[in-house]
């Protein structure tokens, strides 16, 4: 269940997502390895490095909640399904295994995307072995035993594959339907994070644009073209989710984030506001905290934010990563005002300073949810994270 008091620190008022802008020198040896050119011992090398390095970047410009870049992964949501027992590797996948109302399926046709890979469950699922545990632990060394609480784990949506292949996401003679199939994913996600829990882990993050996907008018549409009832299968994920966080430990700070799609060079993929599932999302998702973008019209108004329960926090996304371009400061801090009152006028009614007080800010996504990044080099990415930290001062001190 959720917590019944609201959780801060983490999330801290001065938050980001997770990925960092990868330095050329990793991206480099990465490649060596992909080409049989280097060892996983020699590209760890590297990696530590580059980790060692990014950590003291977020120090320095004020960020808590540390985390390694990603700069271990490819993507964003790797770490669970490929290496979730029952899960196959496909490369290239046939066409018609991806829906195509998907929005980043449908952008990806569009510009004749060659050489997809993907993921399909093609026996039963099961978790012999961590998913991010290796990553956490990793990171302590780099960081404090003061530092430990308060770094944050990335992870993978539990329906990243599922709908991306709708029909094809499972063999009917393996799961016989959808709550079959999380509830095995669920009992790994359960388990990932007992142990992360137990290796000191206080704060995670589940990446999840594809929440967001549904409030793209042209993703309904697709899906009652296809005789898709939507409303069922949101329900279903909200299932999945709660039945992925059932016991989790109370002082474990859980955040959920929504954006609209972040692929190479900030390409996003879906538009709409968070209205359409505004009361389910805030209301029946058991957890601690929402990061939401925020940093452009596509995401909506802040009207959805009248949802929001007392007990739950929301990060504001309101500063690019697509961009170098830095936002103003005294923007940022009207934004913030302008959506604590509409929280505020929400039910039940509360404070406009209880309202602020539910409040952080944070960039509206990662610098490289891919591993080539966006448009943003390192130092304007730390301009844009100290942006982050300033604004955060502006409003609540350094509190």
């Amino acid at each position: 269940m959720s917590a019944s008091s609201l959780k801060l620190n983490p999330p801290f008022r001065a938050e980001h997502i997770g990925s960092l802008k990868r330095p050329l020198k990793l991206l480099q040896k990465r490649k060596e390895l992909d080409d049989g050119k280097c060892t996983a011992e020699e590209l760890r090398v590297v990696e530590d490095e580059a980790i060692r390095t990014i950590v003291q970047m977020q120090r320095e410009v004020g960020i808590k909640s540390i985390t390694d870049g990603e700069f271990r992964r490819h993507m964003f949501y790797d770490g669970v399904f490929d290496n979730l027992e029952g899960m196959k590797h496909v490369k290239p996948v046939p066409p018609e295994m991806f829906m195509d109302y998907v929005p980043d399926v449908a952008a990806f046709k569009k510009l004749d995307f060659k050489g997809a890979d993907t993921y399909i469950c093609v026996s039963k699922l099961k978790r012999t072995k961590p998913f991010y545990v290796p990553q956490y632990e990793a990171l302590k060394a780099f960081t404090t035993p003061e530092e430990h609480k308060n770094i944050k784990i990335t992870m993978a949506a539990p329906e990243w594959f599922h709908l991306r292949h709708g029909e094809y996401a499972y063999p009917k003679d393996v799961y016989k339907n959808d709550d079959e199939y999380f509830a095995d994913i669920a009992v790994a996600y359960q388990a990932e994070i007992q142990e992360l829990y137990a290796a000191g882990c206080r704060n995670i993050q589940i990446d999840d644009p594809l929440l967001a996907y549904f409030c793209a008018e042209s993703m309904i549409k697709g899906m009652e073209e296809r005789g898709i009832d939507h409303e069922a299968l949101l329900d279903t994920y909200i299932r999945a989710y709660n039945n992925c966080l059932k016991n989790r430990p109370a002082d474990m700070n859980v955040g959920l984030h929504l954006c609209r799609g972040n692929f190479r060079n900030g390409m996003h993929f879906s538009e709409g506001g968070y209205d359409r599932i505004a009361i389910k999302l805030f209301k029946e998702i058991n957890v601690d905290c929402y990061y939401l973008e925020y940093d452009t019209p596509r995401a909506g108004t802040f009207e959805p934010l009248k949802h929001l329960p007392e007990n739950k926090a929301v990060v504001l996304g309101l500063i690019s990563t697509k961009f170098p371009a830095l936002e103003d400061v005294d923007d940022l801090v009207k934004r913030i005002h302008n959506a604590a009152n509409i929280i505020a006028s929400g039910e039940p009614k509360r404070s406009v300073e209880a309202a602020l007080n539910q409040i952080c800010i944070s960039p509206q996504c990662g610098f490289a949810s891919h591993s080539e990044g966006n448009l943003v080099d390192e130092n304007a990415m730390r301009e844009k994270l100290a942006l982050v930290t300033r604004t955060a001062k502006a409003i609540w001190g350094d509190n």
